[in-house]
Parts: C-alpha cells; sequence; structure tokens
C-alpha cells in the first residue's frame, strides 16, 4: 500500500466523521473535500473542481428547475389528485403508491430525474394530508433508486454490464432489457413492505414552525377557531334562507367560507350575506367544532368526515389562513368592512377582527377599522400573494408569512412540452442528459413559464455542493489505486468459496464502493474483476457482473448518492437518519437479491 493509498483512506475517514458527527454542515463537507484534495496532491486543482461541471451535477441542476416548472403551473396537483383519490388519506397507502410510482418511472430513466420530478407532487401531497414530509420522501427517494434496477436501462451502472462482459477477450452473451426484472420487482416490493411496517419506527417525523404551516400556528393563537368543517344540508331542509337569515355567524361564532352543490357542481368560495342555502348543499365553515357542531345541530345538518366536496379548494397547499394589519393611510381606517366593499374588492373571507384587547368573530360588519387592527383572512394563496404584490400603498400589510405562491396554469401545456423535448433528445437522440435536461430547463425560462430568478431559487445549492466535492474523492479512490487494492485485497483473502458465497462478497463489497466512488466508477472497477474471481470458483461470471451491477445501486447509508442528496434539506434529514434507515435496507437489499438469484437464475 503506497503513502497516496493510505492519504485517501485518512481522508475518507475524516470526510464519513464529519457525516455522522455532524459538526459541520453536509455541503461544507463537499467543499472541504474540493479543497483539501488539491492541496495534499491526491487529485489536480482542475479535478477538484470538475464536479461542479460533470454531467450529474449539471443534470440534477436541470431536472430541478424542470420540476419547478411543472409545479409552477400546476402540473403536479393534477399529479397528486389521482394518487390522493386511490389512498384516502391512510399514510401507508400514499406511501406505497408514491413509492411505487416513482420506482416504476425510475425504470425508464435516470433515477435522479424520477426524484427531481415526483419532489414538488410529494411534497404537495405531504401538506394537504398533514403527513410529516420525511414519512413519504426516504421511500420515495429509496424506491426511485432500487426503480433503476427494474430494467437494464435504468440505471447507468447496468447499462455498462453488456459492454464491461469481456472475458480472455471473448464477449460474454449481453443481457436483455428484462433479464434482471424479477430481481427489481421483487427488491422494490421489499422497500416498500419494509417502511409500510418499520416506517414509523426508522423515520424521523417532520419538526418545526415551517411544517406546522401558517394556519396552524395562527389557530393558535385564535382560540375560538378550529380547522375547516364541511357540511351536507339534507333533503329534509325545507325552503331557502340567505347566510344572514340564518344568522349563522351572529349566533354560533362560525364563519361560512364556501358553499357549493355537488349536483350542479357550482362552489361559491367567497359567500355574501345574502347568498341562499339550500336542500343538498355543502358548506364549509371555519370556527370551534363545539360551536360547529351546535349549528349542525340546531339546523339537522350532517357533518362530513373531513373535507370532500371542497378537498382541493381548502387544501394547505391552495389555501389557508393569514393575518393582516390595516397599514398607515389605508383606505379601510374610518370604515366596517360592509362600507369598504371588503369581500367584493379582496375576493377573501374575513374570520376575524382583533381590535385593542378584543377579538370579534361576529359582528365584523359593525367594527369600524383603524390603524393596527388585525384582519384574520382565509383564502387562496395565489390570491393573497397578489395581493401582497400590489403597489404601495396597500391597504393590508401581512403580519404572518405566505404559504404557496402565485400559480401559471396557463403554462402548463409549455411545461410539459419542454418536459417531452428534453425526454425525447434522451430517449431517441441520445442525447448527453446534462444537454437534453438542460435544454428543456432553458425552454422553461425562455417561454416564461419559470423566470429566470425562479429557476436560480428552485435550486438546492447545498446537494449542488455535497455531490461536486464528493466526486474529487472518487477521483482519488480510483487514481491512486486505493479502489483496485482494497477489491483485490478482499477477493485474494475470499480465496475458492461456493458461487453464491462469493456473489455474497461481491454484493457487500460493491455496496461499500458506491458509497465513497460513483456506481459507474464501482462498476467499471469491479465487473473484471469479479468476472475472473467467478470463474476460478466454478460460477457464472455473467451472474457476477449483475450482481455488481445491481449492487451499484445499493447506497443507502450515507447522503452520498445524488437522490439522498437530493431529498435531505427538503425532508429535513440528517446523516444519521440514513445510517438507521439505510442500514437495514442494505441488508435487506442483498438479502432479497442474492435470495432471488439463488432460486430463479440456478446460481447455487
Amino acid at each position: 500500500m503506497t503513502a497516496d493509498m493510505v492519504m485517501t483512506l485518512i481522508v475518507l475517514a475524516f470526510a464519513v466523521i464529519l457525516f455522522v458527527f455532524e459538526w459541520v454542515r453536509v455541503d461544507v463537507v463537499g467543499i472541504m473535500m474540493m479543497v483539501l484534495l488539491p492541496l495534499i496532491g491526491l487529485v489536480t486543482p482542475k479535478q477538484a473542481f470538475l464536479g461542479l461541471s460533470s454531467n450529474a451535477v449539471v443534470s440534477i441542476i436541470a431536472v430541478i428547475i424542470i420540476g419547478a416548472g411543472l409545479d409552477k403551473t400546476g402540473v403536479m396537483n393534477k399529479v397528486a389528485g389521482p394518487i390522493i383519490g386511490l389512498a384516502g388519506r391512510s399514510e401507508r397507502r400514499v406511501m406505497a403508491l408514491i413509492s411505487g410510482t416513482v420506482a416504476l418511472i425510475s425504470s425508464m430513466m435516470q433515477n435522479i430525474g424520477a426524484a427531481a420530478l415526483f419532489l414538488p407532487a410529494t411534497q404537495r401531497i405531504a401538506k394537504r394530508l398533514e403527513i410529516p414530509i420525511s414519512r413519504l420522501l426516504m421511500p420515495m427517494g429509496f424506491c426511485a433508486i432500487i426503480g433503476g434496477t427494474l430494467t437494464l436501462v435504468g440505471a447507468s451502472p447496468t447499462i455498462l454490464l453488456n459492454d464491461l462482459m469481456v472475458v480472455g477477450g471473448k464477449k460474454l452473451e449481453p443481457f436483455g432489457l428484462f433479464t434482471q426484472t424479477p430481481i427489481g420487482v421483487c427488491l422494490v416490493a421489499s422497500a416498500i413492505i419494509y417502511f409500510m411496517i418499520l416506517g414509523r419506527f426508522i423515520l424521523p417525523a417532520a419538526k418545526g414552525e415551517a411544517d406546522r404551516g401558517v394556519t396552524a400556528m395562527l389557530l393558535s393563537d385564535y382560540p375560538a377557531l378550529d380547522q375547516p368543517f364541511e357540511l351536507h344540508v339534507p333533503d329534509s331542509f325545507e325552503g331557502t334562507k340567505t347566510l344572514e337569515e340564518l344568522a349563522i355567524r351572529q349566533d354560533f361564532l362560525v364563519s361560512v367560507v364556501a358553499i357549493g352543490n355537488t349536483a350542479t357542481g357550482q362552489k361559491r368560495l367567497v359567500p355574501r350575506r345574502t347568498d341562499p342555502v339550500a336542500a343538498g348543499d355543502d358548506l364549509v365553515i371555519i370556527g370551534k367544532e363545539a360551536n360547529v357542531r351546535k349549528l349542525a345541530e340546531h339546523y339537522g345538518w350532517e357533518i362530513k368526515d373531513g373535507l370532500d366536496f371542497f378537498a382541493d379548494e381548502f387544501a394547505r397547499t391552495n389555501a389557508g389562513l393569514v393575518e393582516t394589519v390595516v397599514s398607515p393611510r389605508s383606505e379601510l381606517m374610518g370604515k366596517t368592512l360592509s362600507e369598504a366593499g371588503f369581500q367584493e374588492q379582496y375576493r377573501v373571507n374575513p374570520i376575524a377582527v382583533h381590535t385593542g384587547d378584543r377579538i370579534y368573530y361576529s359582528g365584523l360588519k359593525h367594527v369600524v377599522l383603524k390603524m393596527g387592527d388585525a384582519i384574520l383572512l382565509q383564502g387562496p394563496w395565489d390570491r393573497f400573494h397578489r395581493l401582497r404584490n400590489q403597489p404601495q400603498p396597500r391597504a393590508l400589510t401581512f403580519s404572518s408569512p405566505l404559504e404557496g405562491e402565485i400559480l401559471r396554469p396557463e403554462k402548463a401545456t409549455l411545461a410539459i412540452l419542454w418536459l417531452a423535448v428534453a425526454l425525447a433528445q434522451i430517449i431517441f437522440f441520445k442525447i448527453q442528459l446534462s444537454v437534453a435536461l438542460m435544454s428543456g430547463a432553458l425552454g422553461m425560462i425562455i417561454t416564461g413559464v419559470l423566470s429566470v430568478d425562479e429557476a436560480y431559487h428552485s435550486v438546492d445549492w447545498m446537494t449542488v455542493f455535497l455531490l461536486a466535492g464528493l466526486i474529487p474523492l472518487g477521483f482519488a479512490f480510483e487514481q491512486t489505486g486505493t479502489a483496485a487494492y482494497i477489491a483485490k485485497k478482499v477477493l485474494e483473502i475470499i480465496g475458492e468459496v461456493q458461487p453464491i458465497f462469493l456473489l455474497s462478497v461481491i454484493g457487500i463489497m460493491t455496496s461499500f464502493f458506491t458509497l465513497v466512488i460513483s456506481n459507474v466508477g464501482a462498476t467499471v472497477l469491479l465487473v473484471p474483476l469479479c468476472m475472473n474471481m467467478a470463474i476460478m470458483a466454478g460460477g457464472d461470471p455473467r451472474m457476477a457482473a449483475l450482481v455488481v451491477g445491481l449492487s451499484a445501486s445499493n447506497t443507502f447509508v450515507l447522503p452520498t448518492h445524488q437522490v439522498n442528496a437530493l431529498i435531505m434539506r427538503p425532508g429535513g434529514f440528517r446523516t444519521v437518519d440514513y445510517t438507521k434507515a439505510g442500514a437495514v435496507m442494505t441488508a435487506i437489499f442483498l438479502v432479497v437479491m442474492l435470495t432471488v438469484i439463488y432460486f430463479f437464475y440456478g446460481v447455487q
């Protein structure tokens, strides 16, 4: 072992310690590698920064921008809808559907692309169903990686296999597109089952105010309010009465924020006092649960188990509560909400007015507003964003943060078109991944799907620098001969063994190498070595190559894989979370892969 090899192993140990103990952020570890490795001479200065322009990193930047464009135009809302419709509110079913869908997509495209494109939809589903995002993102990420094992073209390592399978100058029989599919199906199924059974114990729950959401925080400040309730007016309700005639706000201290009818499909999201209520209607009401139940009992209305007819309109991703303050020189000062024509002008629902030391939940039309009064409003996020972006002087100042954003549904067709253009270049014209994806991202910017500033803001630069910093570490492992040295020593130690035992060692060794060097690098390095060892052990060299190609996707213990790095910040994960969930997943991956090979591929 040379001095460079020893130094490379020391740097690796240093990086792993920093990952585990989190003394600095993971992207800082990546930057340390870019600076440290050329200083001690393990890589050249040029190689140290090649990661920033690598095909993988540029592809990640581009695919994140494409995903942001699809999200900005509401396309991901359309993706989320069917999943919620099939899974209901069950966390396990939602997780299984998302993970299975991403795995299937990953079988035909790069796993980082599948994960990045589905990330916005997963975030929206988690917010809409109030499921901790971490419980969905890690299973989704792991299944995006494993999905690459479903077909020969699902991941870079298996794409390379047929070209690498040469022994003694003779090319071996190539693998077909679906040769490995039985193994991939079992791996995906085992991952989903693993998270369904143990997910609650091994996955962290999202924490912090940001995950609670603005609406939840405001509800804790207004004790007479709870989450929205949906009520159904039965056919036994006689006649038609207006909201003013029903005196709902006055008598029960609750606010009607929507009226609709499933038969006609009509919905009124900013109801006025003169709007009628009749048999067959559905109402969304915000107020204390006890008051809502009194209202339902008084009129004989039915309280639904959850939001039904208005589920989309009142999903956390689409609408919520905000607190505003009457600003200086506001046109509202000295007027009541009725005199100012508030609902007609702003098209949002006033829920409460906080003036002085008192909060009014009813009689809002009689409260004369003055500077500094707080008005609690309910409405769609995009409407609040438009109100906040109005030029000065504004009538209201927003005192609480806003969720959501201004969507551009009119650009949805363009967003889908540019995604299709990028994928077509990859599939049909064999254009390099980074070039094809960046052309799709550029198309979205040029056609106004995203502004260039929005594109820059959408990229998670922590992920970019983490991956860019790990790439030169992989160069050091390969150039110093450290990787080859370790592989040869391991194979020398085990000697001649049973083929299935040899495959087990190959799987473990490949799984280790993919944590520290690229999966492509590990595949190129190990396939020739392992095929020769299989021949010496009397085994099938093709199976040895296949185990290397599949095990190159067995990388869950550290956030060094592109997909794991991508979901790290959105999921609020720490390195220890990957170690906790990934260690078991790594063992399951190896056991399932080897079991299927043993029973279905005839390796004894």
